[in-house]
């Protein structure tokens, strides 16, 4: 039972006030390829009222759904797909899971989803995507939500939960609210393991402190997740890597301590031989996010004081094979 539902046009501050396991209103996907779909998908099989923007699947999810592969289970789940934002329509909730690379795209794609109170989730990789977002449509729309988990596309409209799904939202530049805790507990009851986070920014970085080794790696060493833990130098490699990510994070302010390191190497583990996204991006020929999750960090590191030499190396690299 999810409770009675609330007005999702209230204004921001009120939104959800009081009111357990809520309906979220109409949420829209756009950037519906694993990430967006997994997360979406299981939103929908719970009962939300989720529409995903498609473009190379669009026929198949019309004809099929979605086809989810999770916990040793599949799952298939009708789903509304569309053509174009336009065709979707306002909305209350956009979870933003296009490529940073893609923003450029987003000055078309979100005009039409809104209304006055619509709120805007990125589950981009990287730094500088909720400010994106908050310079062209108000900082009071805008959340984040930084995503530790394991998805491939394995087939269209068909995804592949291989390990985690943690999902941590926040707030752009403000506490957790109401609307980030109905979020979280519409997540968890879609069997997602998912919190609150009060300080958005630094949870960025803490997500870089995987990314930044795993993702970058996957390309300058042509290394699964498998390959650079089994590799003594390339273990070395991502750890030095992520003293680096938490350098800069502490030079802004950000207190992560350096065990977190170690313990982002443990988890890590049950991977196997996973493919980071990046690495698939770069195989295929597409953009790889290179500035949002490299650049960016190098350059606010810096600005803070920190030294980074083995990111702007890596950086370097990436940015001479991604051309």
């Amino acid at each position: 039972m999810r409770g009675r539902i609330v007005d999702c046009r209230l204004p921001i501050v009120d939104l959800y006030r009081g009111v357990t396991s809520p309906s979220l209103g109409k949420i829209a996907v756009v950037g519906a390829g694993a990430v967006g779909s997994y997360y979406g998908g299981m939103l929908a099989h719970t009962g939300h009222d989720v529409r995903f923007l498609l473009r190379a699947d669009l026929e198949s999810v019309r004809a099929n759904g979605l086809t989810i592969h999770t916990g040793g289970q599949t799952i298939h789940v009708p789903a509304h797909a569309h053509a174009s934002t336009a065709e979707i329509g306002p909305c209350d909730f956009v979870i933003i899971a296009l490529k940073a690379t893609a923003n450029a795209a987003l000055d078309e794609l979100i005009p039409p989803l809104l209304h006055e109170h619509t709120g805007l989730m990125t589950l981009q990789n990287g730094l500088g995507n909720e400010e994106y977002l908050a310079q062209r449509w108000g900082a009071e729309r805008v959340m984040g939500a930084l995503c530790f988990v394991c998805l491939n596309r394995t087939a269209p409209g068909e995804v592949t939960h291989i390990d985690h799904g943690t999902i941590s939202i926040g707030e752009f530049r403000r506490p957790a609210s109401p609307r980030v805790r109905a979020l979280v507990d519409a997540f968890v009851e879609a069997g997602i393991e998912a919190k609150a986070v009060e300080n958005l920014v630094e949870e960025r970085w803490r997500k870089l402190a995987w990314n930044v080794p795993f993702n970058g790696l996957s390309i300058a060493a042509r290394a699964t997740v498998a390959d650079v833990l089994g590799d003594d130098a390339l273990r070395a490699e991502a750890r030095g890597l992520m003293s680096d990510v938490l350098d800069g994070a502490r030079a802004l302010g950000h207190h992560i301590p350096h065990e977190f390191a170690d313990f982002q190497i443990q988890r890590s583990a049950s991977m196997g031989a996973y493919r980071p996204s990046s690495m698939i991006d770069w195989e295929a020929g597409r953009a790889v996010e290179v500035e949002a999750i490299w650049g960016e960090p190098l350059r606010q590191g810096r600005a803070a004081g920190a030294a980074m030499p083995r990111l702007a190396l890596l950086y370097a690299l990436l940015r001479r094979l991604t051309r």
